[in-house]
């Protein structure tokens, strides 16, 4: 009989083919850069983990991929005998095999000072910011296995991180998780695991793939390394109903009725955007409401700056005073345009690797100037001044008098122009070369993107990389940042009607 890990059946739980695929063909799967990235930071916050449920570092950690799956069991089961916290502890039974994140010793009073500690419970770590679904699977897969292992099971919990939670500094990671008691619920679903288990057998031993159409069960509860694989003979259209703003599950829906294509969804259930998107897509022409975009922009006058932010978020704070998957604006870029139609630009990029907030919410404030809108594309930079106001009290001020002068430019783009190649989208990285042809990100060196932004910022920072690297992320990003507020410049300029003015 095959041992299943949790891994193994909580794939069965999202899509049986999937589990199928993964122990006959494994070579099919292709994670993608996001997962692999959840990967880390997953085991970035068990580290943390270690350190806040043994922090006199008396406990174990169980390593299986050195010490091999029947070492790892045999030692797992002596260090039961023990008194102190266990990681990554195994457990071997009823066809199921699993990995517990945190062991800790149940003290048993009856027992008295002279008593082992052979009650445990345990701790499941996640990184992410609350119970979901699929952690609930997750419980009751570990709880059954450890229980029919023999371990004296007294609870399961589940920890997660506490977004709003504040980090003090000084590698004190007291608070970051908080804890969900999940054991009754676990322990009342032995019956269901032991189904799953019977399932993964089944499934296991057939000779031939799971038929399996695509679906919802592709993406949730997390991105399925075989998607690319499973959908290569997926119906494929000219112009797929995904293009519809805002269509979400309701595309499932539609496939699910046999349409794929926008040619075939019925205007009648489509709201007025999306009738838009749909006939201009077909026609191959160019909505652009110029009279209507001009009108909204008229009230804000010509005196103008253009802003845009970049930020990194850490799943575990590394600067006092923020919070985890805080947005930490380490960035900027502002142009500013004069009534006579002149463009100055200026930026801050902080790479040293200390906490960029401050000096550059003091840049900030002396860049913007006194009067005059703020332009910027979504509400981004708005919502990251106000946590800026907010965290410093000394420019708090400063700071709101800069947000009530933010215009977002994004609803003017979205309720007034519309071409093709957006597919569906308004984002500044496809509207802009849809408005103003002659300006691409892909033309960019480096970064491209807000995701490459991040990792560049990352490494920049890293006290082992060399000047020279250093040096061309610094103006890879400066390169990126600078080409955002230009665009909304650009943008502006067409938006407004005043393309007389060289910019």
């Amino acid at each position: 009989m095959r041992n299943f890990s949790k891994s193994k059946l909580l794939a069965l739980r999202q899509c049986p083919k999937r589990l199928w695929l993964e122990i006959h063909r494994p070579a099919l799967r292709q994670d993608s850069a996001a997962t692999q990235a959840s990967f880390q930071v997953g085991h970035q916050v068990g580290d943390i983990a270690h350190r806040i449920y043994d922090p006199q570092g008396l406990g174990s950690l169980i390593d299986v991929q050195r010490e091999g799956f029947n070492a790892a069991f045999a030692r797992s089961k002596a260090l039961l005998q023990t008194h102190q916290p266990i990681f990554e502890a195994g457990f071997c039974a009823a066809g199921a095999l699993a990995f517990a994140d945190v062991m800790l010793p149940v003290p048993e009073p009856e027992q008295g000072q002279a008593g082992g500690h052979n009650a445990w419970r345990m701790v499941e770590v996640k990184s992410t910011t609350s119970v979901k679904g699929y952690h609930r699977d997750d419980a009751a897969i570990q709880a059954f296995i450890a229980r029919a292992a023999g371990v004296r099971l007294q609870g399961i919990s589940l920890a997660h991180i506490d977004n709003t939670w504040v980090y003090p500094g000084g590698e004190d990671y007291r608070g970051l998780l908080v804890e969900a008691d999940l054991t009754d619920e676990a322990f009342a679903r032995t019956e269901e695991v032991v189904s799953w288990i019977a399932q993964a057998q089944q499934t296991a031993a057939s000779a031939a793939e799971p038929d399996i159409q695509t679906g919802a069960q592709c993406s949730e509860p997390y991105a399925c390394g075989f998607a690319d694989y499973c959908n290569r003979n997926a119906p494929k259209t000219e112009f797929p109903v995904q293009w519809l703003p805002r269509i979400g599950k309701r595309a499932a829906t539609l496939a699910e009725e046999g349409v794929i294509d926008l040619r075939n969804v019925p205007d009648d259930r489509l709201n007025d955007k999306q009738r838009r998107v749909k006939a201009h897509t077909l026609a191959n022409t160019t909505y652009f409401d110029a009279e209507g975009a001009a009108a909204v922009l008229a009230d804000y006058g010509q005196l103008a700056c253009f802003l845009d932010f970049e930020s990194i978020q850490f799943a575990v704070p590394i600067w006092k005073g923020t919070r985890p998957y805080q947005q930490n604006v380490f960035q900027f870029s502002l142009h500013t345009l004069t009534a006579s139609g002149e463009l100055a630009h200026c930026e801050f990029l902080d790479l040293s690797g200390n906490d960029p907030a401050e000096p550059l919410a003091q840049a900030l404030i002396q860049a913007c100037g006194a009067s005059g809108p703020i332009y910027v594309y979504s509400a981004f930079e708005s919502t990251r001044i106000r946590e800026l106001a907010e965290r410093f009290a000394h420019l708090s001020a400063a700071l709101r008098a800069i947000r009530a002068r933010i215009v977002d430019s994004l609803p003017v783009a979205t309720e007034h122009y519309y071409h093709p190649s957006q597919q569906g989208s308004w984002s500044l990285k496809v509207v802009l070369p849809a408005v103003v042809p002659e300006l691409r990100y892909d033309t960019l060196d480096g970064v491209k993107d807000g995701g490459m932004a991040m990792d560049a910022y990352m490494e920049a920072m890293h006290p082992d990389t060399a000047a020279e690297r250093k040096k061309q992320i610094e103006l890879q990003l400066l390169a990126y940042c600078k080409l955002d507020t230009y665009a909304t410049v650009r943008l502006w300029q067409v938006f407004a009607g005043r393309t007389d003015w060289l910019l």
